[in-house]
């Protein structure tokens, strides 16, 4: 693998320089008003990229997958029921973690490829008269298999039945790169982590926490320590946290919150699409299809392309990271050795996204797949000529 060559893996993704020298500080005293100067900035950005005006901001020293604990565990009681649909390697572990914790799930098996059956979400809530369901479980954008579901219509499927179950959403690989709304969707809890679209190493869960979900944290009965939302407001009310911060990581999530809304996220998630479209073209000129089942389930963050029966998909990422130095990802779960993936998201532009492609393509001809070298090149180069121009992405002034 060559560190010259930017990662086309669905994250951790690349980082901008500016960014990564925002991580590498001097130490300072985290129980000091010069931190709350880093915090209390980073919550209120992070804030207004959830398109919120009321949602409360906690960041663990974690992961997406803390994240996800975070949201069970201050919201819910042991035995409680959730609603989730099966269809990928992300809802799938999700599902786990809330077995694991002694939740019942109800578990909707869903093909993957496949986005989120808000239609039979919505015959089980309207069926649920006791309101045992206590939280909706939503991956919004599965990263094993390049599908974006529509949150907004489990909203409105909750909201048809007159169902009081919180609505959590895992946005880790769409928040910050894809049209994410926390108030417009009645979003109760969106988790989240800082190695996507947030264009930084792995290390920070960032949750957002309705005042629906902040009330039912009073009287759930789940077990927590480290991820309290009680001891992280007090924390915050004092510019501290109950523990030591990730203080490097949190000034460059601060530096990254003001890139991305310097670009203005309209303009974020058009250069995702615009990315994403180029992308798309190519597979289509290589003869090849998408995991995701029709395009309405499109991903813009990640594509999962899969390669003709008989074929071992994982080929094609060995092979690019032995002879090129480039990294693409593997199939997970279900579709290993079915897809690749190419993830374009976060620090991303059309010209390193044509440098994907180009490897990809000359990977699958070398590993003498019936491709032609240059197709899928030329229809992204088409496609992104075409294309409308959008403000480039820059760094924060």
């Amino acid at each position: 693998m060559s560190f010259q060559n930017p990662v086309f893996i669905p994250g951790p993704t690349n980082i901008p320089e500016s960014i990564r020298k925002a991580c590498d500080m001097p130490t300072i005293d985290h129980r000091s008003p010069l931190f709350g100067q880093i915090l209390h900035p980073v919550r209120a950005n992070v804030r207004e990229i959830l398109k919120s005006t009321s949602a409360e901001i906690f960041i663990f020293p974690s992961t997406g997958t803390g994240g996800w604990e975070t949201a069970l565990t201050n919201t819910l009681s042991p035995g409680d029921t959730v609603l989730a649909a099966r269809n990928g390697m992300f809802s799938r572990k999700w599902i786990d973690m809330c077995q694991r914790h002694g939740l019942e799930v109800m578990i909707v098996e869903t093909p993957w490829g496949q986005g989120i059956p808000t239609d039979r979400f919505a015959e089980i809530l309207a069926e649920d008269k006791r309101h045992k369901i206590k939280a909706v479980l939503a991956t919004h954008n599965e990263t094993a298999t390049g599908v974006t579901s529509d949150i907004g219509a489990v909203r409105a499927a909750m909201d048809a039945a007159k169902h009081p179950a919180l609505l959590f959403v895992d946005g880790v690989s769409s928040i910050a790169s894809m049209d994410f709304r926390f108030d417009a969707w009645g979003v109760d809890v969106a988790v989240t982590g800082s190695q996507k679209g947030f264009m930084l190493p792995a290390g920070l869960a960032i949750v957002g926490f309705s005042e629906r979900a902040i009330a039912a944290s009073k009287s759930a009965g789940l077990h927590r320590t480290f991820f309290d939302i009680h001891d992280m407001t007090k924390g915050y009310a004092a510019d501290a946290y109950p523990y030591t911060p990730a203080v490097g990581l949190m000034n460059g999530l601060l530096l990254s919150t003001q890139t991305l809304l310097n670009e203005g996220m309209e303009n974020v998630f058009a250069r995702h699409r615009r990315i994403a479209s180029g992308v798309r073209a190519a597979v289509s000129a290589w003869g090849l299809d998408l995991c995701a089942a029709s395009p309405d389930l499109y991903s813009d963050t990640v594509s999962a392309i899969l390669t003709p029966a008989g074929f071992d998909a994982s080929d094609i990422v060995s092979h690019a990271a032995a002879k090129y130095g480039v990294a693409f990802g593997t199939g997970l779960g279900d579709v290993a050795g079915k897809v690749f993936r190419i993830g374009h998201l976060g620090s991303m532009t059309d010209v390193m996204a044509l440098s994907g492609i180009a490897t990809a393509e000359m990977c699958m001809v070398d590993l003498g797949l019936d491709i032609k070298l240059g197709s899928g090149v030329a229809a992204a180069q088409e496609y992104y000529m075409g294309s409308a121009k959008t403000v480039p992405m820059k760094d924060a002034a």
